[in-house]
């Protein structure tokens, strides 16, 4: 079996995981569900969950055991060392490493003949914990386990935090501190800084009707000069809309994790959507490969438009539609080849979500593509970071009294030089 085919399959299995794991379960059940599916997946006999307590640097385990809570400092051990060092270790046979606990095993009875190790990082490289994987029911952990098993990782992190952000909710009898603890952990998903790429300029912003929103974007960087760009708009208002679309991000993730390429992050996540959302809800969004070296951007648009390329040189615009039909709608059959634009310098790529198009005044008149492009070209050499506060400033001067009726967000990319 080719590598390439091996990775679709393990993409389409991780992808499958994250649907399970999108279910509203309390912590302590994602936690078991997280260990059962990485046994699963990995086709392994048994797992473990460390989950790290800042306030006594350790490592605890929650799940995993017979012996109940045990705890470890964060530093000590195969685990300890994982934690530390952000990697993953791969250890084929435990006995013949020294730093292998042979406690454990002796008083369950156990045996541990092999074990992958791997950190779970979540947002803003917060160390969340450790999963360690036992026994490969057929040899011993391979490359193939090791990619697999970091792609779990990652999605692991995110369900800890949206089980975190469950509990809290339930915990809480006031509306308005469960709409609070969600905001934090949705905003907390947008880039904390943007990208540096020598000739260019990012910048970026979300403004949700209510305290959460549908709207997201990030920037996810592939190498030195290439990024993923990510803009999409889940159907809605509120904390339902806010969920799939941190679902839509952790899922496009765990698919760069596995090197997947444009189309095949594309097809799955498109694919595991319609499984996942109810008949009347999907996503619209925003696919784009950027390469700093070609100065092009390679994109899928799902129902996610008009996306504006404004042309420095002939102080134009192209203002592209949709390329295909919005995420989770239907199952994608026969994908259109990505379109592709070439950034010219001064040239600037717009994701602009219609929050800001259809911004209605008082009398209902609309802010539209002309209002954004009166902001440009007021601005003709304006960097991204200037503009995207001035587009902001003039829809809402534009909008007046009238109250803001959609998400907003923001994504700007501009060719410097």
């Amino acid at each position: 079996m080719s590598r390439q085919v091996s990775e679709a399959k393990a993409l389409r299995r991780v992808l499958e995981v994250t649907r399970k794991l999108s279910a509203p379960f309390d912590l302590d059940t994602m936690l078991n569900e997280v260990v059962d599916a990485a046994r699963n997946v990995l086709d392994a006999d048994r797992g473990t969950v460390f989950l790290y307590d800042e306030n006594s640097d350790e490592l605890v385990v929650r799940v995993g055991t017979e012996l109940g809570t045990i705890r470890i400092p964060a530093n000590k051990g195969i685990v300890g060392e994982s934690a530390m060092s952000r990697k993953l270790i791969n250890v084929p046979d435990c006995y013949a490493d020294d730093r292998f606990n042979r406690a454990i095993d002796k008083e369950t009875g156990y045996r541990s003949r092999c074990m992958l190790t791997v950190p779970l990082i979540g947002f803003e490289d917060t160390l969340v914990g450790v999963l360690q994987i036992l026994n490969k029911n057929e040899g011993v952990f391979d490359e193939q386990d090791e990619f697999v098993a970091t792609a779990l990782a990652v999605q692991a992190a995110v369900v800890l935090h949206r089980a975190k952000l469950i509990q809290s909710m339930m915990a809480t009898e006031k509306l308005d501190r469960e709409i609070t603890v969600a905001r934090d952990v949705q905003m907390g998903t947008l880039p904390k800084e943007m990208p540096v790429i020598d000739g260019y300029g990012f910048a970026g912003a979300f403004s949700p009707t209510d305290q959460t929103g549908g709207d997201l974007y990030d920037l996810v960087p592939l190498s030195d000069k290439r990024l993923f760009l990510l803009m999409g708009d889940a159907t809605g208002h509120g904390i339902g809309p806010a969920l799939s679309a941190t679902q839509v991000r952790a899922m496009l993730r765990v698919a760069l994790r596995l090197e997947a390429d444009l189309d095949d992050v594309f097809v799955n996540i498109n694919d595991q959507l319609v499984e996942d959302l109810p008949d009347d809800r999907f996503v619209t969004a925003f696919f784009g490969l950027f390469d700093a070296n070609s100065h092009t951007v390679q994109f899928h648009s799902a129902g996610q438009g008009p996306i504006m390329h404004y042309h420095a040189a002939s102080k134009s615009y192209d203002w592209h539609e949709p390329s295909t039909f919005p995420l989770g709608y239907m199952a994608q059959k026969n994908l259109q080849a990505a379109v592709s634009i070439k950034l010219e310098p001064g040239d600037i790529l717009g994701l602009i979500s219609d929050g800001i198009y259809e911004y209605e005044n008082e009398v209902g008149l609309q802010f539209g593509q002309k209002g954004v492009a009166s902001v440009i070209d007021a601005l003709p050499g304006g960097t991204a970071e200037e503009l995207v506060p001035a587009i902001m400033q003039a829809t809402r001067l534009h909008g007046g009294k009238a109250p803001q009726a959609d998400d907003i967000t923001i994504l700007l990319v501009r060719r410097q030089r």
